[in-house]
């Protein structure tokens, strides 16, 4: 179905644009894969939240997780399977397990100040596909992701007492998670790319 979507889409593609280079159709090839899978992916996980009755929750997560994944980038799966298992793992499983259980102050605390620090030393993370070689760009990314790291914990503490705290806890912490260096070292890929360019 994969190769369905990606050949017709290059075929509409090339008969409205006209002739396309090999380097335009790889480029092309590559960000429509990109969408067909995180369509595919979003679909599926959108059915499993709602099976377990908190669409609302999960896309509030999934809102704010975007937002610091932004400039944080992060780990991106080399194979669907592997992206579609962790991806439900996390964006599902983290989410709904702070809306059943009690988090202390003191623990949201401790986890803020470790995503932070994560934040400061491992932002942005990069991918072998997609390194970040400018020095400039770098750096004005660890400064915002930093940046917003440290917002969602102000808010995190400042308002402890509501279910949204706990859903911006676990959209921080997937993000932290996902810019670890051990996280790439446990699915065996490289890490601060941009160094071997």
């Amino acid at each position: 179905m994969k190769e369905a979507f990606l050949n017709h889409s290059l075929a509409f593609i090339a008969d409205s644009k006209g002739d396309l280079s090999e380097e335009e159709k790889e480029k092309l090839s590559y960000g429509l894969e990109g969408l067909y899978m995180t369509i595919t992916k979003l679909v599926i996980i959108f059915l499993i939240a709602g099976l377990l009755g908190f669409i609302k929750e999960f896309l509030f997560t999934l809102i704010m997780f975007n937002i610091i994944r932004f400039p944080g980038f992060g780990y991106h799966a080399s194979k669907s399977i592997i992206c579609l298992i962790s991806s439900t793992a996390l964006m599902l499983g983290l989410p709904f397990l702070f809306m059943h259980i009690e988090i202390s102050l003191v623990v949201k605390v401790i986890l803020c100040i470790v995503s932070v620090i994560v934040f400061a030393i491992c932002a942005p993370a990069d991918t072998a596909k997609r390194p970040l070689t400018n020095k400039k760009k770098r750096k004005i990314r660890k400064i915002c992701a930093t940046c917003l790291a440290i917002i969602y914990s102000f808010i995190i503490i400042m308002f402890n007492d509501l279910i949204y705290s706990d859903l911006i806890l676990a959209a921080l912490l997937i993000e932290t998670i996902v810019i670890s260096p051990i996280l790439y070292l446990i699915f065996g890929d490289t890490y601060n790319n941009y160094k071997k360019i």
